[in-house]
């Protein structure tokens, strides 16, 4: 017998991130990044994101830790791409001026 496993206030649909359900543009990796990041706890990560309720929190951490590879992938992929727009973009004249004048 095999037992289906739900996660109240998360979305998920084949071949796209799991999002919250009550706000389907907040991706589950958007919030458990914090706690992987900077340690946050859930407490700490509803006070920063007023938005959340504590529920929809635990429910994002609750479905990370058993589905770990899953968003530890979102979250590399989301990475190496930041770093190739890094790479491919020019540097902001403000940046420039700072090198220019040996402040960076």
């Amino acid at each position: 017998m095999s037992v289906e496993v739900t996660y109240p206030h998360i979305t998920k649909e084949n071949g796209k991130p799991a999002r919250l359900t009550r706000m389907p543009r907040i991706r589950i990796s958007q919030i458990v990044g914090p706690h992987l990041f900077h340690g946050w706890s859930v407490d700490e990560i509803c006070r920063q994101y007023p938005h959340l309720t504590l529920a929809e929190a635990h429910s994002a951490m609750t479905y990370y830790y058993d589905h770990q590879d899953e968003i530890d992938r979102e979250l590399a992929d989301e990475f190496a791409q930041i770093e190739e727009d890094r790479r491919k973009s020019m540097p902001s004249p403000l940046y420039l001026k700072l090198k220019a004048k040996g402040l960076l």
